[in-house]
Order: structure tokens, then C-alpha cells, then sequence
């Protein structure tokens, strides 16, 4: 979804007359867990920059049942991106992670300096593990080569392209889409998990994409000025949250439900609140632009429009 929306942003330049030269790659033909074929791939093409927005990502459903491949497909994805970007000479990269870097029980609103602070969050301890890995691998590579390898970690991200799939989505998405097929099938109830009460921070995926490419192409003396060699991260998020029980009442109406609401007490809430501190961004001079309900109406839109590709 992201990667999507980062390409969108640079093909619009490209389009502009920016001298830009693109180079993609999809899950089918590149496998960026196989060692082998991503050195293959950075050898062959040689880029200037790279960008890794890669990831396997999921909900607390998807964590807790596939522990095992959030950690490990996370870990050999940045560990061969990165390596083998800097094997073929590449000295300005970017990657992202997620909020789920920061300690379960931690000061809010979530600030750099608290990584590696306190105990991870359980539900989403193998997929944070793989994530830190990514920062320090982009730290430890700049202090012992001399790149310029940079990690943004974003809130949760939602927008066109997300994924909807009933089993291992994030809450934004699953939400839109049962509430959606609960207002289309005249369902007398919705059920969602937990209390309702955890609040949680959601930028739109364009706010993302233009985040991204602000942090990658900011003047390496602003960059270092405002980060350490050794806690290097930059926060991207909106500043605000939103509690999961009104952001359900949010799409319901959005979407045209109008049966009742109710919460299974039996699920878990996960960390009650996750709300990035983003002062460090916001002094280096970019802030989210896209309000919550104009975010959530624009990806009701867009799964209306591309519902037929993700049945099931």
C-alpha cells in the first residue's frame, strides 16, 4: 500500500519533467527474502536510491497466528535490501518500519528516545523485533561504511490499496469491510473486538508517501542535526488518535450501517494507547495534511470500486 502510494508520488513527478528513472519490482518477480536473487537484482540494476516499503504486515489476528513468518520474512527482507544495497554501492536509502517498535508500557505520546525501553507489546513482539532490527541495521551500516541509510516509522497506515482481507487485515480496513457487508446484508449487529477503549493514531498512506520522500531527500545536515547516530528513527504520524470504538461508529456511518454495535470482551484490546510524539518531523518541517472521516470516506470509495479483487 505504501510502496503504492511512494511510486504514485514519484511517477507524478516524473510526469511533471523530474528526471527520474523507476525501478520496481512486484512480489512475483522479486522475492526480497531470497539472498540470492535480490543481489541479482540490486547487481543487474545498479540504483542510485532505494526505497524499502516492503513488509508482511498484518492485525493482531495475523501476528498471533503467523509469528514465525512476521519475523522471519521481516528479518531477511531488510537484512538482504540493505546489505545488498550497500554491496553494489548505494548510499542513500530509506526504510520503513512501524510504531510497534515502542515498549508496551511507555510514556505517550510515543517519542524516539523510547525505543528499547521497556518490554514489547506481546500480540506484535516477533513483527516489532524485525523492525528494530531494520533501524539498527540502517545505524550500524552509516557509522561503520559512511552511508546515508534512513528509517521512518509510521503509525497505522490506511488508504487506498490497503489490504481487506477478512482474516488478516489491519482494524482500519477489517472494519470498513465488515461494517460494509453488515449495512449491504441488513445484519442487526456488529460485533467488534475487545472493550472499544484502545486509542489509536491512523495517517492516510498518501500523508506517508509524502513523509517518506521529505525524510529521504532532507539535506544530511538537517537530518543529522536532528537525529543521533544510534536512535537515528524519525516518528511519522498525525499527533492525534482516536478510540477503536469511535472510529467503528465513524464507519458504520460512513458506510450506511445502521444496526447495533457491540464489543466481544472475550478479544484482546492490545496496548491500550499508541499515539506518536511527531515534534521531531514537525521541526524539520512537514506535518499530516489529511483529516480522519476525508480519509476514511476516500478508502470506502476506493473498496467500493475494487471489491471484486479481494473476495474471499
Amino acid at each position: 500500500m505504501v510502496g503504492g502510494a511512494i511510486l504514485r508520488q514519484l511517477q507524478a513527478r516524473k510526469d511533471a519533467g523530474e528526471d527520474l528513472t523507476l525501478i520496481t519490482r512486484t512480489h512475483a518477480e522479486l522475492d526480497l527474502t531470497d539472498q540470492r536473487a535480490v543481489r541479482g537484482f540490486m547487481q543487474d540494476e545498479k540504483p542510485d536510491v532505494v526505497i524499502l516499503a516492503a513488509a508482511k504486515v498484518g492485525g493482531i489476528h495475523a501476528n498471533n497466528t503467523y509469528p514465525a513468518e512476521f519475523i522471519y520474512e521481516n528479518l531477511m527482507m531488510e537484512c538482504n535490501v540493505i546489505h545488498q544495497a550497500y554491496a553494489c554501492g548505494v548510499k542513500k536509502l530509506l526504510q520503513l518500519g512501524s510504531s510497534c517498535i515502542y515498549p508496551k508500557a511507555v510514556p505517550q505520546p510515543m517519542k524516539e528516545d523510547a525505543l528499547l525501553t521497556g518490554t514489547l507489546e506481546p500480540t506484535n513482539e516477533p513483527y516489532a523485533v524485525a523492525k528494530i532490527a531494520g533501524i539498527k541495521l540502517c545505524e550500524s551500516y552509516n557509522r561503520q561504511y559512511g552511508v546515508d541509510y534512513r528509517s521512518v516509522m509510521p503509525t497505522n497506515l490506511y488508504g487506498p490499496g490497503d489490504n481487506f482481507h477478512p482474516e488478516n487485515s489491519h482494524v482500519m480496513p477489517a472494519l470498513i469491510r465488515r461494517f460494509h457487508e453488515a449495512a449491504q446484508s441488513g445484519q442487526e449487529e456488529v460485533v467488534m473486538w475487545g472493550t472499544g477503549k484502545p486509542m489509536r493514531e491512523f495517517l492516510h498512506v498518501d500523508d506517508m508517501a509524502a513523509a517518506s520522500l521529505f525524510v529521504l531527500e532532507l539535506d544530511k545536515a538537517i537530518y543529522e542535526a536532528n537525529t543521533d547516530p544510534m536512535l537515528s528513527h524519525i516518528n511519522v504520524g498525525t499527533g492525534s488518535d482516536i478510540s477503536i470504538g469511535d472510529l467503528g461508529h465513524m464507519i458504520a456511518e460512513v458506510t450506511g450501517y445502521k444496526g447495533k454495535i457491540t464489543q466481544d470482551l472475550t478479544k484482546p484490546d492490545g496496548t491500550m494507547k499508541k499515539l506518536m510524539d511527531v515534534s521531531r518531523l514537525a521541526d524539520m518541517g512537514w506535518t499530516a495534511s489529511v483529516a480522519l472521516e476525508d480519509g476514511v470516506k476516500e478508502t470506502y470509495r476506493w473498496f467500493l470500486d475494487n471489491q471484486d479483487s479481494f473476495r474471499g
